[in-house]
């Protein structure tokens, strides 16, 4: 209505007046403005009640959908499996050494000699008389049984 008003200027509206009075007579004009009131305010009130119908029924369809549980439970979803796991490598992690998850002994590692080069030392090709031979257990079994 406000577009139909800012196109029409001063004379404009006072020639529709002047229709309006010579085709409907002075005495009906009160009674077609306010039927106009009437008819406008219920247009109002329709307009507004399914402005308020549009907005309940957004609201009834977030409530159903609840996306907020909906992401919550989604998100233990993944992460329970993922925390499990986690725990049980932590377990694992934290086991005393030499346990394993079942609970058996593991052999004990072997002592091997460790050789230390200082930078000082110069890297030279051992001869043979200077290589020394360290026996395994395995090696100590193959020489016993020959």
């Amino acid at each position: 209505m406000l577009l139909f008003l800012s196109d029409v200027s001063g004379s404009e509206v006072l020639l529709i007046f002047v229709f309006v009075l010579i085709f409907f007579g002075a005495k009906s004009i009160p009674n077609l403005a306010k039927t106009l009131g009437k008819t406008i305010h219920q247009i109002k009130n329709a307009s507004n009640d399914i402005q308020n119908e549009i907005k309940k029924s957004g609201l009834d369809m977030k409530n159903d959908m609840n996306l907020s549980n909906l992401f919550q439970e989604t998100a233990r979803d993944i992460a329970d499996p993922i925390l499990s796991e986690a725990n049980q490598m932590e377990e694992l992690v934290n086991a005393p050494v030499g346990v394993r998850a079942y609970g058996s002994e593991l052999p004990k590692p072997e002592v091997v000699e460790t050789i230390h080069i200082s930078s000082e030392t110069p890297l030279e090709t051992p001869t043979q008389a200077e290589v020394k031979t360290i026996e395994t257990p395995a090696a100590k079994n193959e020489t016993a049984s020959n």
